[in-house]
Parts: structure tokens; sequence; C-alpha cells
């Protein structure tokens, strides 16, 4: 069985996340999307929040499953067992410090894999943060949310509840 663990923060998940994970499950026989902990970033939603979001918007994927994990990603696959790290790429940037990762998590696990996908086109320019920003000031962020999500991700983000 072939097997892609999806990581992320998801804070919160965009369509950008979904099209990476719909397209990961037409290869994969199975996908562990996990929402990590990421020292470096204050999330605006708990861990467990971008959980539920995530079983939300992958339900519909037979063979896609939610985790979420604090701990050194490169180890903490070891628990999923043979698998392969799947990334999305928007830029140039994003493969420079994603190829830095793959190569620091091979280096602790040296039998992961890491393979890219680069975003479709019509989500270059879609990030986590774009989204909350723009639901921050006010704006619509329906293009750029999952359906199934929307409502809590505007609550949070527009009315602050």
């Amino acid at each position: 069985m072939k097997i892609a663990v999806y990581p992320g923060s998801f804070d919160p998940v965009t369509k950008g996340h979904l099209d990476i994970i719909e397209r990961a499950a037409a290869i994969f026989d199975k996908v562990v999307v996990v929402a990590m902990v990421n020292a470096k970033k204050r999330p605006m939603f708990s861990l467990e929040e971008r959980c539920v979001f995530l079983n939300r918007v992958t339900e519909r994927f037979e063979n896609v499953g939610v985790m979420s994990s604090d701990a050194l990603l490169a180890e903490w696959v070891k628990s999923v067992g043979d698998c392969v790290l799947v990334k999305g790429l928007r830029a140039v940037s994003d493969f420079e410090s994603e190829f830095q990762m793959a190569l620091i998590n091979r280096k602790i696990n040296p039998g992961l894999e890491t393979l890219f996908l680069p975003t479709s086109e019509e989500h270059l320019y879609l990030s986590s943060s774009v989204v909350k920003e723009i639901g921050m000031l006010g704006g619509d962020i329906s293009p750029f949310v999952p359906c199934e999500i929307l409502e809590d991700v505007e609550k949070r983000l527009v009315r602050g509840e």
C-alpha cells in the first residue's frame, strides 16, 4: 500500500490545501493529512479545530484520514509506516525552504522521501495567512475557503467569535 503524509498547519485549511489533498488521493492508496504544531506560528485555530475542519473537507475521500501531531515530523511519520511526504509548492521561495526541510527530514529519517506537487494555477497566490488577513479586514473569503468550513472560519475572522 502506498501511503502519503501531507503535513501542514492548515490554519485554516484553504482550497489550495484541498487541491493538493485531492491530487495526492488520486496518486496514493492512502493519504494521511496531519495538522502540525509549528513553533514559528501563532495559530488562530486550535489544533482540535483544525482537525475538525480537515475532517469536514476531506470526508468525501474514502482514502484520506486526518491526524494531528506536535512531534518532530521525521520521527512522527515512523508511526504511520512506510510513507512519502507530500508537500505543495506555490513559488520558488516555497521550493527553497521545502527542499531544505526534505533534506533535513531525510537526514533524521533516511528512508523518508518527499514528493513536491506544484499548486494548481488558480491557487498560486493562496495561503492561510492571506485568507486570515482578508477575513480580519472584512473581505470575502468564500473564493479561498472550502464551503464546508466557511461559516466557522468567517465567525472567527470577521466577527471574532
